[in-house]
This record gives C-alpha cells, sequence and structure tokens, in this order.
C-alpha cells in the first residue's frame, strides 16, 4: 500500500482495458482500500464455503480425515484451473468479476442445501460433494487474477507490492472466515442457512464493487445484466433462507420417515429420536405404541433401536458385571441410560458414574417421555453420577489428579463405533492405557468393538489394542444388529428395516449375519458367562453368549498391529 505509484500511460491508441486507468468516484486511495476490502470479504466467504462443504460431508458421509482431503484437493487443484480461465477475462475484468462473484455466491451460497437435499432424496451425496468442489474452487480461483487487474487499475504499482496487498487482505479475510464459521455461523444460524447468508454477502461485495467502483467501465448493456443476475441471485438465496426450515424438516423426513419428532443440533451432533410416543412405545420388545418404536440417531447414525436395544445393552453390560465384584462401576458414554439401566439390576451396584459429551444426549434421555421410559428413568437414580466431559480428558485427568482415585470394579465403554474418525482416539491404546489404570485388581473393562463380521479387521483391531496394555482379552458376539446400525464411513439414506430383535442363534443366519462385537477383558482371563444371582435377561441366555464367543475365537484375525494416537489404524 505504501509502494510509490508507477508512471501511468495514458493517450496510448489501442491499449487494453486492463492497463487503462479506471475512473473512480472516489479518490486513488480509498478506491484501492475499498477493492482490498472486496478481497477481504471474498476470501472470508470462500472458506466458509469450504469449511462448510467438509462439516455438511463429514455428517452426511462420515470420515472427517476422507471428506476434508477430497474438498481441500479437489479445491485446490479447481483453484488452479480457476486462475488460467480467467487470463480470458482480464481484457474486461470488472464485468468478469462480477459475473464471477454472482456465481460463487449461488453455488456457494445453495451448496450446503444441494448436498442435503442428494443425500436425502438419492441416498448419497459424494458425486454432489465433488462437483461443488470443483466449482467453487474454479470461481475462488478466477478471483485474484481479475482482483489483481482492477487493483492496478486503480494505481499502477510493481508487481510484488500488488500481490504482498492484495494476498495480505485474502489472508486476513480467510481467518476471520474461518473463525466466524465454527463459533458464529453455525452456532447461530446452522449449517444451511449460514451458508445461504454467506452467498447474500458475497453477492452484495461483489456488486457494489463492480457495479458502483467500476460502474464507469461497463457498458448499458453489461450494466444492466449484472443487476439482473445479482438481484436474481439475492432472491434465490433470500428464498432459500426463507424455505431453509421447512427444506430441512422434508429432508429430514425422507431420511428418518414421518416419525421423527425430535430433531436438535446440541453443539456437539445432531441428535434425532423418532417412534416413542405412544403408551409403552419406547420401552423395548414387543411393546409398539402408536408412535412406533423409538429409535435414536446421532448425526444420521442408528445408535438406538428399541426393537433390539435390549439384546445389545444385556451383552454389553452382564458379563462384564458376573466376572467378579461390581460395586463401583464406570461407563463411558452410555449418555442414553440404557447401559446405566442393566447396571442398576444388580442390587450390590453401589455407585455409578457415567462421563458423556453430549450434555443433549443427556438431557434427552432424562426429559424426553419415551427415552426415559426406555431407560426406566436410571438416570435420575441417586446411586448415579453424570459428567459431562470428553471420555479421554476425564481418564487422564484422574491420573493428574493429587490423590490417586478409588478404583472401579467394573468399566462400560459404550462408545460410538471406531470406524468414525472422531472416535478413534477412544479406541486407541493410550486411551485403554488410561482406562486399566483406573481398574480394580480384579476388575473387568468391558468394549463396544464394532461389527466383527462385516468390519473384521476393524473389530480385531481393537481387540489387539485392548491386549496391548497388558490385559487379557475374551472377544465374543451377539446376532441382531439392525442393518442400519453401522459406524463405517459410508452412510445411506435408503431406510433398511432392523433385524428382528429375537434371532436366536450367534452362528450365522444367511443373509442376516449381522452381530454386534464385544471385547471383555481384565488383569487376568477373566470368567465369561451370567452370574448365576443376576436378575435374567430378558433376551439373552447363557448358550447364546458361549455361541457368539466360541464363534468369534474361529475368526480371530492374528497379528493385527495395535491403534495409536499418531497411528490409528481404525481407517485403513
Amino acid at each position: 500500500m505504501i509502494d510509490p505509484p508507477e508512471p501511468v500511460l495514458t493517450g496510448v491508441p489501442g491499449l487494453p482495458e486492463a492497463m487503462t486507468p479506471a475512473r473512480l468516484p472516489v479518490p486513488t486511495g480509498l478506491g484501492r482500500l475499498l477493492v482490498l476490502a472486496v478481497v477481504f470479504v471474498c476470501a472470508a466467504c470462500g472458506l466458509v464455503y469450504e469449511l462448510e462443504l467438509v462439516a455438511l460431508a463429514t455428517y452426511l458421509v462420515g470420515d472427517s480425515v476422507t471428506q476434508a482431503s477430497v474438498v481441500l484437493s479437489v479445491m485446490v487443484f479447481a483453484m488452479g484451473i480457476g486462475a488460467l480461465l480467467a487470463k480470458r477475462l482480464r481484457c474486461r475484468a470488472a464485468v468478469g468479476f462480477g459475473a464471477v462473484e454472482a456465481g460463487l455466491a449461488l453455488v456457494g451460497g445453495s451448496s450446503a442445501m444441494a448436498l442435503y437435499a442428494c443425500f436425502a432424496w438419492f441416498g448419497q451425496s459424494r458425486s454432489a460433494l465433488v462437483g461443488f468442489s470443483l466449482a467453487i474452487g474454479i470461481l475462488i480461483g478466477a478471483e485474484v487474477p481479475l482482483l489483481m487487474t482492477l487493483i492496478q487499475r486503480v494505481r499502477r504499482q510493481d508487481a510484488g507490492g500488488a500481490v504482498a496487498d492484495l494476498f495480505a487482505a485474502d489472508y486476513v479475510g480467510a481467518l476471520v472466515g474461518g473463525l466466524a464459521f465454527p463459533f458464529l455461523l453455525l452456532p447461530s444460524f446452522g449449517q444451511l442457512t449460514g451458508a445461504l447468508l454467506t452467498g447474500g454477502v458475497n453477492a452484495v461485495a461483489g456488486g457494489v464493487l463492480v457495479l458502483w467502483l467500476f460502474r464507469h467501465d461497463l457498458s448499458a448493456r453489461a450494466r444492466w445484466a449484472l443487476l439482473a443476475a445479482n438481484a436474481l441471485v439475492l432472491a434465490l438465496l433470500a428464498a432459500g433462507m426463507l424455505l431453509a426450515t421447512p427444506f430441512e424438516r422434508a429432508a429430514r423426513q425422507a431420511v428418518y420417515g414421518s416419525s421423527a419428532r425430535v430433531a436438535v443440533q446440541t453443539g456437539v451432533q445432531e441428535v434425532v429420536l423418532t417412534g416413542g410416543t405412544g403408551a409403552g412405545a419406547g420401552a423395548g420388545r414387543g411393546r409398539k405404541g402408536s408412535g412406533g418404536p423409538l429409535a435414536l440417531y446421532l448425526d444420521g447414525r442408528l445408535r438406538v433401536s428399541a426393537e433390539t436395544e435390549y439384546r445389545y445393552h444385556e451383552a454389553l453390560v452382564h458379563p462384564a458385571m458376573a466376572g467378579g465384584p461390581h460395586g463401583r462401576v464406570l461407563v463411558l458414554g452410555g449418555g442414553d441410560g440404557l447401559a446405566v439401566r442393566e447396571i442398576l439390576r444388580h442390587r450390590s451396584v453401589r455407585s455409578v458414574t457415567v462421563v458423556e459429551l453430549d450434555p443433549g444426549v443427556l438431557r434427552l434421555a432424562r426429559t424426553d417421555p419415551g427415552l426415559s421410559r426406555l431407560n426406566h428413568h436410571s438416570l435420575s437414580d441417586p446411586r448415579v453420577h453424570v459428567v459431562t466431559a470428553d471420555a479421554f480428558d476425564w481418564l487422564r485427568q484422574q491420573g493428574l489428579c493429587g490423590r490417586r482415585p478409588a478404583p472401579y470394579d467394573v468399566i462400560v465403554s459404550d462408545l460410538p463405533d471406531p470406524g468414525i474418525a472422531a472416535s478413534t482416539k477412544l479406541y486407541s491404546q493410550e486411551f485403554y492405557g488410561l482406562t486399566a489404570r483406573l481398574l480394580a485388581p480384579d476388575g473387568r473393562l468391558v468394549v463396544h468393538a464394532g461389527p466383527p463380521v462385516e468390519r473384521a479387521r476393524l473389530y480385531w483391531t481393537v481387540e489387539s489394542t485392548v491386549r496391548s496394555v497388558g490385559l487379557a482379552t475374551v472377544p465374543y458376539r451377539l446376532a441382531g444388529r439392525p442393518a442400519s446400525f453401522y459406524g463405517g464411513p459410508d452412510r445411506t439414506a435408503d431406510p433398511v428395516p432392523p433385524v428382528d430383535g429375537e434371532v436366536p442363534a450367534a452362528a450365522p443366519v444367511a443373509g442376516r449375519d449381522r452381530y454386534w462385537g464385544f471385547v471383555l477383558a481384565a488383569r487376568h482371563r477373566p470368567r465369561f458367562g451370567l452370574a448365576s444371582d443376576a436378575p435374567p435377561p430378558a433376551g439373552l441366555t447363557p448358550e447364546e453368549l458361549q455361541a457368539g464367543r466360541r464363534g468369534e475365537a474361529r475368526d480371530r484375525l492374528p497379528g493385527l498391529p495395535a491403534s495409536t494416537l499418531m497411528h490409528p489404524r481404525y481407517l485403513d
């Protein structure tokens, strides 16, 4: 900004527009400042588009590492293409920049709504994700050459100084956009409205620069065309903002069905509850009320189905409780209260500590009629102490406190599947090392370890990681997992009917070999089975448990390395 201006070539016949000084309605210094301000705004909007694509793709498809890699690599590649294509527009930089910004505002602003629509009604959004990343990248890449031409027409200076000024404004704008997305746009407006609002800001900034500051560069025809294009873009974005709520409601109904009755964005994840409104609707097997069986979805993944959850939670909790004393119990995850329900069926339990990341899930578990009926109001029991914290951080803090915490007889790890990128640290060697420090000498740890048949390598990596911290393990499985209960990176919007909760055998059934996988661990090989004095499970037998243990013993994959924080193995 402080470089001396170069001599301006005036009066030279046939001089291209890109080299002629612009006639501005303001002084040169102010005009240059306005151009840099628009660079700042456009950079902020561009980064919001990138982050919005990454965030929405992670929610819709899963596997944040892959989605971020796809979006950023495709977008950077496309920016190079856009920069090359913009060379043809430099002769009419003002018109070209106005057209690029109008297109970018429309494509970027509507991208979230379009991606969600593809997922909800067509069952996949990968192609749309790549397409939008490519289109937005090309348009963002075309901005810099055109802005470079415009700023040089305001006041010519050496190329190095102009580039430094332009990129300084661009980088600061990117910083503001990057911070505004998670701390302002996402919590205040949500993904759909936030993207549409960003598109509106983008369109206004580009329109003001071209239609006012560089208006003398435009022919009457170009001026009216850009006015009409910007007005149309702003009208479409405004209509999208007005229709965002009914659109989201319709898309949610397409994904979850007409029984979706609760949908909240908690700050950690989207939580959706379907069914469970009739008398006994959420109470489990064979009790379907007028609202249908309750189902709980976290970020679009089925986490609880009232038709089958009792089998999952009984298989998770009761073998660990049967292996010895169980007065003090720790539950990592399990904010729905269903594992706690099974734990409290054992009368000798004195205290249960629940460490759950999402306060929104805990609130629903306590207050939602269907979910609280399903968990028997377990989180309101006076023996239950709830901590809202990240399980890894909480375990680490226990080791840093001044005195050694009292050990736990049983630790239940009821966490999202390890196939989800955000969950890999909760299945790492470091995590299990911290967990083992809190185990009593004869204590037991039980881990929900993912689907053992469909993703056998993932399951046996969990088992290998648990063993790597010095614990002896007993792997086992249980049939009956719903087809939509899946924690891997790929998800589908196609409705899949749940598996009948009363599949009696642990051996594979033709076309229906879907299992939950578990790992029971202790310092010495734990005793496996159901306690003779324990309350009888509603849908689990000792024979079925033993069959599940024998099935896993036959299918073991030996020699797998442990997963660590620095080398997660679950996304291989």
